[in-house]
């Protein structure tokens, strides 16, 4: 005969895992307004451009702020990183990296 399953149990862990998650993405958006210099902004000057930049609905502006973005981490990976593991690209898609696929 089957286990029956404990939904409540269950339940928890995902909790626990979105709790997790939403945790670990504040924590790297800190990281990324550090690692850019935006942390010399006023709170009020930070939240007005993120605020700017959310409602621009011009493809060509979110177009060039992505390639800048893109630069932006190629260089500091480069930076970082030995000559035999630099690939940049690859980078940007690990999960759990703000700009990778699973932000």
């Amino acid at each position: 005969m089957r286990q029956p399953r404990d939904f409540d149990a269950e339940l928890k862990a995902l909790e626990d895992k979105a709790r997790e998650l939403k945790t670990r993405k504040v924590q790297q958006l800190g990281e990324l307004v550090i690692a850019t210099g935006a942390d010399q902004l006023s709170t009020d000057e930070l939240a007005g451009a993120l605020v700017a930049i959310n409602e621009t609905k011009d493809t060509a502006k979110r177009e060039a702020w992505a390639k800048r973005g893109v630069m932006f981490f190629e260089s500091r990976f480069r930076r970082t990183a030995p000559a035999s593991q630099r690939n940049p690209r690859g980078a940007l898609n690990r999960p759990g990296l703000i700009g990778g696929s699973n932000s």
